[in-house]
């Protein structure tokens, strides 16, 4: 911990992290569970995989796939990333949620409390969620480093 800026990984805007809380969350006024609780690292991740399954396949619709020539597979795999991007950012600009949050009841949430994450927010946080290290790297209210550069959280829906 840093006597400079408090704690490496502070709860929110202008938190020192200083303050004990009895679960992630409850600083930024989170419940401690159910629908509107800080979701958790695991159900994230499934959430994560499904969405990037899912897109994989989409994207094998329209593009040839041959696991057997790799110089087919590298722009398959670029492809593949793209559509993941921009459905992603698409659907956390409009709904909140991509097709895996919906599946494990989850849902981006803006800190400030208007109702939509927007584009200002969904982009750069799906950019984040792209390089991994971000969005693995957490704090003790449970969001990642995507989500705090974007003011978000991601809360369970039921």
């Amino acid at each position: 911990m840093s006597k400079v800026t408090g704690s490496w990984l502070s709860g929110g805007i202008g938190e020192t992290g200083d303050d004990p809380q009895e679960w992630p969350g409850e600083r930024l006024g989170f419940p401690k569970e159910g629908p509107g609780s800080i979701a958790t690292r695991g159900v994230r991740l499934l959430a994560l995989l499904v969405d990037l399954v899912l897109m994989a396949l989409v994207t094998s619709l329209f593009v040839e796939v041959d696991f057997n020539r790799p110089e087919i597979m590298r722009p398959f795999q670029l492809i593949a990333s793209l559509v993941w991007f921009v459905i992603t950012s698409v659907m956390i600009t409009l709904f909140g949620f991509t097709a895996g949050k919906a599946l494990f009841g989850l849902r981006v949430v803006r800190l400030d409390g208007k109702p939509m994450v927007g584009p200002v927010r969904a982009v750069p946080r799906t950019l984040l969620t792209a390089l991994l290290l971000p969005a693995a790297i957490g704090d003790a209210d449970g969001r990642g480093l995507h989500d705090k550069a974007t003011g978000t959280a991601v809360v369970r829906t039921r």
